[in-house]
């Protein structure tokens, strides 16, 4: 019987020793499968579209290249045709390697392609299973192509730094998020516009210029970085971030015009923010829209003593006023060119049975739209904190 048993562990351990070997061997093989497959693909990490020569769509593409040695290569493909698929096609008859996109990060658009409608890419992205619908999308002033083939010195792949750009800047609240997702929510919804991020070149540098607006997918209007935070503090909430305001002597209360003779500047930190819009009248719109937010302020300039209690209650009345002052401009102006970036009409839709509202109903009910706005502003602690 133990000879039996032992004979037994003996062929035990050797069944061990064969699945280890079976597990190395596959491994090995994928390496070599996953390396083969490297070899002879393009990877395209941004894709570009402009208005094209007698209508044609111009399109940019940057193609990462891997080689064996995992050493990589950029490279930028402009082509042009009928469709998105031909021009595709037309970038692989120009590279030695198939182009894939399934690793694509960012699609640009240029402004005039922008002004003209964007309903096919939008159409096209979304139904494409490559594409991610968590790819960031942007507006170019001017034209994508030139940004993208320019030689800059110190930036080795313009698509991962376009991609890192817009996601820095979106993740810290510096600008509004636009993926793909986000914009096809917004472009289909009835009571709702899409808004996307300006970017453009300056010298040798690629920077965040400004919001576009748009209605029914056309771009209308543009608004400056600063702005991203009213809009933000409107659509949803605002977590985190700085936001620098200057308070103008006459926002001032006479506590503080003490402390200066011309302006006050503040900086601060959003730490939470909550908005509430109510419809209080469906026959005329009309809306409360009440932004409540706590923040810490960072700095004020010319300083003054935070640790006396009325003169932090007046600077939080004065940033309440400021305040609402800017979200009253930034509101005027969409309806100014029909753009609700901001939801309004999904919330009139939900409320009112029966609206049967469509996008051109509802655009120009918005134009006449009432906007009452409350906003609470309270400094959560007082001093400058890094």
């Amino acid at each position: 019987m133990a000879y039996r048993y032992h004979e037994k562990e003996g062929d035990d351990e050797k069944m061990k020793k064969w699945l280890w070997c079976m597990i190395l061997l596959v491994l090995l093989l994928y390496g070599c499968a996953q390396t083969n497959i490297l070899e002879r693909i393009g990877l395209t990490t941004l894709i570009g579209y402009d208005v094209g020569k007698e209508k044609k769509m111009q399109t940019t593409a940057v193609i990462r290249e891997v080689n064996p040695e995992f050493q990589s290569k950029v490279d930028v493909i402009t082509t042009e045709d009928n469709t998105s698929k031909g021009n595709r096609m037309e970038v692989n008859r120009r590279v030695s390697k198939k182009v894939m996109i399934g690793q694509m990060r960012v699609i640009l658009f240029g402004e005039a392609l922008a002004e003209e409608g964007l309903h096919y890419y939008i159409d096209a992205s979304l139904e494409n299973a490559s594409v991610n619908n968590g790819v960031y999308t942007a507006i170019v002033k001017d034209q994508v192509a030139p940004l993208l083939e320019y030689d800059y010195q110190n930036i080795e792949d313009i698509g991962q730094h376009i991609y890192r750009l817009l996601e820095q800047n979106i993740q810290q609240e510096y600008m509004i998020s636009s993926m793909l997702h986000e914009v096809g929510r917004d472009y289909y919804a009835v009571g709702r516009d899409m808004a996307m991020p300006i970017i453009e070149k300056e010298e040798e540098l690629i920077k965040l210029s400004g919001i576009a607006l748009f209605k029914d997918g056309k771009m209308v209007s543009t608004l400056p970085p600063p702005d991203s935070f009213y809009v933000k503090v409107i659509r949803d909430t605002f977590k985190s971030g700085i936001y620098e305001t200057t308070l103008q002597s006459e926002d001032l209360p006479s506590i503080l015009q003490k402390k200066t003779d011309d302006t006050m500047t503040v900086a601060f930190d959003a730490i939470r923010s909550k908005r509430t819009m109510t419809l209080v009248d469906a026959k005329n719109p009309e809306f409360d829209l009440t932004i409540k937010l706590k923040a810490r302020v960072l700095e004020v300039s010319p300083s003054f003593d935070q640790s006396h209690r009325k003169s932090v209650e007046a600077l939080e009345k004065a940033i309440q006023h400021k305040l609402t002052k800017e979200l009253a401009r930034v509101i005027a102006h969409s309806q100014k060119v029909e753009s609700d970036v901001f939801g309004f009409g999904e919330e009139y839709r939900s409320h009112v049975r029966h609206a049967e509202l469509t996008k051109e109903k509802w655009h120009s009910l918005y134009k006449n739209m009432k906007v009452n706005i409350h906003v609470d502003f309270v400094i959560l602690r007082n001093g400058v904190f890094e």
